[in-house]
């Protein structure tokens, strides 16, 4: 049984919101959260990435890079274009992208559940980021940022969602990428976590770091206070959405250099499964099938099915590496190996040909999107799959409900 945790969120006001909300802290880098930011004193950005306010010299795990993040919250609490919540609430957030919604719930969950898989994950986590996490969430005093849960649709949860719609908006505006954001408060939370204890598990959709590092500082911060397991440091800020709500794009690769010709490239494939010319077909359009550009041209290729058994081995992104990255490239770990990177389906196919005709990539390789399905069998199996397997879009804002101690 999952816990849905209501809390006392500071916000915004509602004329402020579109200022202050922004993209997560690890879809940009420093430079890109510099421009975003520039003349906006209000935007999250100086919480989430805080070095943006600090001279370009200062590394981002410096140890005033982590102060100032906690300055810039402590400011953005006491602003007079925030406030708190008098009450512990929980939330509706509904996005929509090109014509396309998505509604979730946006609450806090159990940290105890992150750590007894309740809460599922599908990813492994790097230390140097749940290291940088950990730290700026101790450092606050604070869960800056939700992550984003799945679970299996509930006809009650789905009922209290739609009749929350129907009420009058806390927040509804369309970000500067286009997206529109609009956001409920639920008039009764206490009926919206009843019917929450329907759900019996919850999966790590994306925020993987940010679950982990809620994990990690929820474990110190019990070293030096005795607390009986309701201290808000035991709960970290979710939006979960039902899986009938998915979107999840595929997530593109580049090779930087071939370790071959072009040519030999292609013989080596055609050796291992069916290649074709592909006219200009830049992505491909069922399971199984990739797309690989490469001297100009498009060729798409079918996977064969994996030598082996598991959820895991049967993914695409597992069968290329497989058959293609490590016994023709040479790519053993795609975690680790600088030769392989990695492009979000929301950049298109369009960038992976841009890399490709710059010389900053040899070949690139436009796959078919992992399904929710996968990811569910995947995560209930207890296994984890290959680095970058999904990206979901769209995106949630943060500053718009930040969880405090």
């Amino acid at each position: 049984m999952a816990t849905l945790h209501p809390f006392r969120a500071v916000r915004p006001i509602p004329e402020k919101a579109a200022e202050v909300a922004c993209v997560p802290y690890d879809v940009i880098s420093s430079e890109e959260a510099r421009a975003l930011a520039e003349g906006n004193p209000i935007s999250f950005l100086h919480v989430i990435r805080p070095e943006i306010d600090l001279p370009e010299s200062v590394d981002e795990h410096d140890d005033a890079v982590y102060e100032m993040g906690a300055e810039n919250l402590e400011r953005f609490v006491g602003a007079s274009y925030t406030v708190q919540e008098s009450e512990p609430s929980v939330y509706v957030y509904r996005l929509i992208m090109n014509g396309r919604s998505q509604t979730g719930i946006f609450g806090c969950v159990s940290v105890a559940e992150y750590d007894n898989d309740t809460i599922l994950k599908h990813e492994k986590t790097r230390p140097a980021k749940e290291d940088d996490r950990t730290r700026h969430i101790l450092t606050q005093q604070a869960h800056a940022e939700p992550v984003m849960l799945t679970f299996r649709d509930d006809p009650e949860v789905n009922r209290i969602m739609e009749a929350t719609m129907k009420t009058e908006p806390l927040y509804d505006f369309t970000a500067v990428d286009g997206i529109q954001h609009t956001i409920w408060r639920v008039p009764e939370s206490d009926n919206l976590v009843r019917a929450f204890q329907n759900v019996d598990r919850l999966y790590v959709a994306d925020g993987h770091h940010r679950c982990k590092a809620a994990s990690r500082a929820a474990e110190e911060m019990r070293k030096e206070s005795a607390s009986d397991g309701e201290a808000e440091y035991n709960f970290f800020p979710a939006v979960l959405f039902p899986m009938g709500q998915m979107h999840i794009m595929p997530y593109n690769r580049i090779v930087h250099t071939l370790p071959m010709s072009g040519e030999e490239f292609l013989r080596q494939l055609e050796q291992r499964m069916n290649v074709r010319r592909n006219e200009g077909k830049a992505a491909p359009e069922k399971p199984g099938d990739i797309c690989i550009y490469l001297d100009g041209v498009w060729h798409g290729a079918s996977l064969p099915p994996s030598k082996e058994t598991s959820p895991v081995d049967q993914l695409d992104v597992a069968r290329l590496n497989e058959y293609v990255l490590e016994p023709i490239l040479g790519i053993k770990d795609p975690r680790t190996d600088s030769n392989l990177d990695f492009v979000g389906g929301i950049r298109g196919t369009a960038e992976l040909e841009r890399l490709v005709d710059s010389g900053k990539a040899a070949l690139a390789i436009s796959m078919y999107a992992t399904s929710i399905q996968e990811l569910i069998d995947v995560s209930d199996a207890g296994l984890l799959m290959p680095p970058k397997s999904t990206w979901f879009e769209p995106k949630l804002r943060s500053g718009l409900l930040v969880h405090l101690f």
